[in-house]
């Protein structure tokens, strides 16, 4: 298996178009298969009543939901997406769900400037990771969180630490070409290096950033996967997959093959459970 990081190099401005598009039309499957990064960063930010949260990249909302239930009565989210799609159907799911105080907006937070901001608190689960300039978008975002407020942040840990991608890699790159990756480029893993991360905090002007490895099981594809609903998943509703979109037909069937050979092997009643590695990091104004 190759040590190289994987950098899939994905903007904000991917995430208003196609890729917002296919997140929505995968949304549970997607949003079961991080719910256990999601809840850890949940735990570890001690959410209370009363506070005011800005949720960034906030997606189908289900982050926005369960900080929304821990700071009432009396406190609020604002989930920020910069893809109206997932907006619409996080106001939708929030309806449903009865949380009067959670509101949404269609944004690009590199740049947004809510009326209800300065919060008290910022969030962002998998959703900070792609803006094409970070270190301006990351003083917007500073600017957001009142002086002594806190921001909890879930980013992915290296590629190779993450061996449900990183053994997914390794598969496609027998079959594919597969350009270099650049370190620290918008996409998944742009923040997986816990000092340059620290370096964009500091320079944004949050203070004392803390970092602690989450390591666990990620199901792929949601709970209740198989072998073959798994590697449909990867190579269908990932970006991942598009590396092999132009491929004749008999590559595809390889790696098809071969990806849905590496997840039978790890079925579970579950679902296809791989180990995972993020970094929940936590810093203050």
């Amino acid at each position: 298996m190759s040590n190289e990081p994987i950098t899939d190099r994905l903007s904000a401005e991917d995430w208003a178009g196609e890729m917002g598009e296919r997140w929505l039309a995968n949304l549970d499957r997607f949003e079961g298969m991080i719910a256990a990064v999601g809840d850890a960063l949940v735990a570890r930010a001690v959410f209370r009543p009363g506070e005011r949260v800005l949720d960034v990249g906030c997606g189908g909302g289900a982050t926005s939901r369960a900080v929304a239930a821990r700071v009432a009565p009396g406190g609020s989210v604002l989930g920020l997406d910069i893809a109206a799609v997932l907006i619409a159907e996080a106001r939708r799911r929030a309806a449903a769900a009865g949380l009067a105080n959670l509101e949404f907006l269609s944004a690009d937070a590199a740049v947004a400037r809510p009326p209800q901001a300065p919060f008290d608190r910022l969030v962002s689960r998998f959703g900070s990771m792609f803006f094409p300039e970070p270190a301006a978008a990351f003083a917007n975002l500073a600017t957001l969180v009142r002086p002594g407020g806190r921001a909890d942040f879930a980013v992915w840990a290296p590629a190779r630490d993450n061996p449900w991608l990183a053994s997914f890699m390794a598969i496609v790159r027998t079959h594919v070409d597969v350009p270099p990756a650049v370190p620290h480029a918008p996409g998944p893993f742009a923040f997986d290096d816990p000092e340059y991360f620290g370096s964009i905090l500091w320079g944004a002007g949050f203070r004392e950033p803390q970092f602690q490895l989450w390591r666990g099981q990620q199901l792929i594809g949601g709970p209740g996967s198989n072998a073959r609903s798994a590697t449909d998943f990867v190579l269908g509703a990932m970006h991942f997959g598009e590396l092999l979109r132009e491929q004749p037909p008999s590559v595809r069937t390889r790696v098809e093959t071969e990806v849905a050979a590496l997840f039978r092997a790890h079925e579970t009643p579950s679902g296809v459970a791989m180990d995972a590695s993020a970094w929940l990091v936590t810093a203050w104004r």
